[in-house]
C-alpha cells in the first residue's frame, strides 16, 4: 500500500508549506474534510456499501465518520460494508465507531491515530494492517473477525480488548499497552503475539495452534509515540490470569507470571514456559516462631494465598511476604494446588529447565504434607523428608543433619563407645594324653566399658579412634575397631544414617545442577 499521495493543500503557510496532508478526494481537489458541504454531499452520495474508499492523511472529526459510515451502510444488514479501506496517517479527532462493520478488501490503518477506537463485531474479510497506530484511551475489537492474515501493531494508552474475537488464519499482533484481554478469543490458526508493558488476561481463551506470547527484552521502540501514562511505566509483560483456557498451544517467553492464575486452566502440562518467564517467589530470612530460614524458592501464587488463609495470624503472613488473596480467587485445597504444582512441573521437565522444576517438586509436596485428607504415615514420612533434606532439594539442610549425626556419633564413641583399653589377645596351654601333645588357645577378652568421671574419657587417642569410626560409617564401610556393647549400636546406627543423609545431599545439589 502506497505512501505517498496528491495532498489537499489546505491551509498552507510559509511555516507549513504542505498543508493539509490529506489526499485528493476524486474529482476534486480537497480532501473529505475541507470539501465544501455542497460537495461532500454529492460525494458521499456516490458511494454504495462495498465502495473502495481512500481518504488518506485525511482528519476525520466523529461526525464526518458517522456521514462516511452512514453511507457506506448496508440496508439489509443495517452496518457500514467497505471494499478496500485507505486510512493510512488519518486523525480521528474524535471516538472512531467502526462497529459490526465489514471489510471485504484490504484494510489499512497504517500510522492512524484514535482518541479511542472501537470495531466491536467488525469483519475484516482482507488484508489488515495497523502499524504504527495508536489510541491514547482504547482498542475495541470484541467479537471481531480476522478472516485472513494480520498484522497488527498499535500503542495503545489504557486498554486494547479482544475478548471473543476470532482469528481464522495466521496473526501477528504486535501491542504496547497498558492491558490487554484476550477473554473468550479463539484462535483458529498460529499466532504470535509481542507486548510491551500490558498485563495480558487469557481466560477462557481457545488455543486451536501454536500461540507464543513474547514479552518485550526492553523498551518500546517503535514509531508511533507512546502515551503519557506508558513512559512512566517498566517495559515488562505480565500474564493475570488463563482461568478456563486450554493452553496446550500456548507458549510463554519472557512474561511475569507472579501474580497469573492458574487454577482451572487445562493441559498445563503442555504449556511451554522458558527459563525467562518469572514465577512468585516464597517470602526469605528467618522465621520469627521457630529457629529456621525460609529458603527462597519459585512459587504459585495459589500457593501464597492458600497459606494466607490458612494462617494462625493471616496479617503476619502477609508481612513476611506472601500475597493477599482477592476476593474474587477460589479457595483451593492443598491437593488442588499440588496438582497444578505437578502439571507445572512436568512442562518445566519438557522444557529441559530441571532447576526450576525441583521448585515446582518442593511446592507440590509441601502442598501433599499440609494435605489432611492423606494418610497420616504419608504426611509423617514426608514431615522427616522436608525436615532433613527439603525433599531432596536442599543440600545444606542435609549436611547440617550429617554434621549433626556425626559430631553426636564422635561424642557417643568417645565418652562410651570406645572399650577403656584396646583388649589384647590371650593364649593358653593344656597337655593333652600320655604323648604330651600341647592344645594351645588364642581369644580376645570382650572390651572393657570405660569407668571414672566423663572428662577423663576424652582424649586425642579417642577421639581419632571415634573419627575414623564415624567416616567409615559415612561410606558404608566397617571400622573394624574393638567397641563397646553401645558404641557396637551406635556404629550400627550411623552406617544406616549417614549414609542416607550423605546421599540426600548429593541428590539436592544434583538436582540444583541438572540441566
Amino acid at each position: 500500500m502506497a505512501s505517498y499521495w496528491l495532498h489537499c493543500g489546505h491551509g498552507a503557510t510559509p511555516e507549513d508549506p504542505v498543508g493539509c496532508r490529506g489526499i485528493q478526494v476524486p474529482g476534486y481537489a480537497p480532501c473529505l474534510a475541507h470539501l465544501t458541504d455542497i460537495d461532500r454531499s454529492a460525494y458521499l452520495a456516490g458511494l454504495v456499501p462495498g465502495t473502495d474508499i481512500d481518504h488518506r492523511g485525511t482528519p476525520l472529526t466523529e461526525p464526518l465518520l458517522d456521514d462516511l459510515l452512514g453511507a457506506l451502510r448496508d440496508p439489509a444488514t443495517g452496518h457500514p460494508c467497505f471494499g478496500a479501506a485507505e486510512f493510512h496517517s488519518v486523525t480521528f479527532e474524535d471516538v472512531a465507531m467502526f462497529d459490526s462493520a465489514t471489510f471485504h478488501g484490504d484494510a489499512e490503518f497504517g500510522s492512524v491515530t484514535f482518541q479511542d477506537a472501537w470495531f466491536d463485531s467488525a469483519t475484516f474479510s482482507g488484508e489488515v494492517e495497523f502499524t504504527g497506530a495508536a489510541t491514547t484511551d482504547r482498542f475495541w475489537f470484541r467479537k471481531a473477525q480476522f478472516e485472513t492474515a494480520a498484522y497488527v501493531n498499535f500503542v495503545c494508552g489504557r486498554l486494547v480488548l479482544l475478548d471473543m474475537a476470532v482469528f481464522h488464519q495466521p496473526v501477528m499482533l504486535s501491542f504496547a499497552a497498558r492491558r490487554v484481554s484476550c477473554g473468550r478469543t479463539r484462535w483458529a490458526a498460529t499466532a504470535s503475539l509481542h507486548l510491551t508493558y500490558a498485563k495480558l488476561h487469557l481466560d477462557d481463551a481457545v488455543f486451536e495452534y501454536p500461540v507464543s506470547v513474547t514479552g518485550a527484552l526492553g523498551p518500546y521502540r517503535g514509531d508511533a509515540p507512546l502515551p503519557e501514562g506508558l513512559v512512566s511505566q517498566t517495559p515488562g509483560v505480565s500474564l493475570a490470569t488463563v482461568v478456563g483456557a486450554d493452553v496446550a498451544h500456548l507458549a510463554l517467553h519472557n512474561i511475569d507470571v507472579s501474580e497469573c492464575e492458574f487454577a482451572g486452566a487445562v493441559h498445563l502440562d503442555q504449556m511451554r514456559v522458558d527459563g525467562w518467564c518469572t514465577f512468585a517467589t516464597t517470602p526469605s530470612g528467618w522465621n520469627r516462631r521457630f529457629p529456621w530460614r525460609w529458603s527462597q524458592r519459585n512459587t504459585l501464587v495459589e500457593e501464597h494465598y492458600w497459606r494466607v488463609r490458612n494462617a494462625r495470624h493471616p496479617a503476619e503472613a502477609v508481612a513476611r511476604g506472601w500475597a493477599t488473596p482477592p476476593q474474587h480467587a477460589p479457595e483451593l485445597k492443598p491437593a488442588a494446588v499440588a496438582a497444578l504444582y505437578r502439571q507445572l512441573r512436568k512442562s518445566l521437565e519438557d522444557g529441559k529447565n530441571e532447576p526450576d522444576a525441583a521448585d515446582f517438586y518442593y511446592g507440590e509436596c509441601e502442598m501433599r504434607r499440609h494435605d489432611t485428607t492423606r494418610p497420616w504415615g504419608e504426611r509423617t514420612l514426608l514431615t522427616a523428608y522436608w525436615a532433613l533434606s527439603g525433599y531432596g532439594l536442599r543440600a545444606t539442610r542435609a549436611l547440617g543433619w550429617l554434621v549433626t549425626a556425626m559430631a553426636a556419633t564422635i561424642m557417643v564413641m568417645v565418652l562410651w563407645g570406645l572399650p577403656a583399653n584396646d583388649p589384647n589377645p590371650q593364649t593358653t596351654g593344656q597337655q593333652v594324653g600320655a604323648g604330651q601333645k600341647l592344645k594351645l588357645t588364642t581369644d580376645t577378652p570382650d572390651p572393657r566399658n570405660p569407668t571414672g568421671p566423663l572428662g577423663e574419657r576424652v582424649s586425642t587417642e579417642r577421639f581419632e579412634k571415634a573419627l575414623r569410626v564415624v567416616i567409615n560409617s559415612v561410606v558404608f564401610r566397617s571400622s573394624g575397631q574393638d567397641l563397646t556393647t553401645a558404641g557396637t549400636y551406635t556404629e550400627m546406627t550411623s552406617r544406616l544414617a549417614e549414609p542416607v543423609l550423605l546421599g540426600l545431599a548429593v541428590l539436592a545439589v544434583r538436582g540444583r545442577v541438572k540441566r
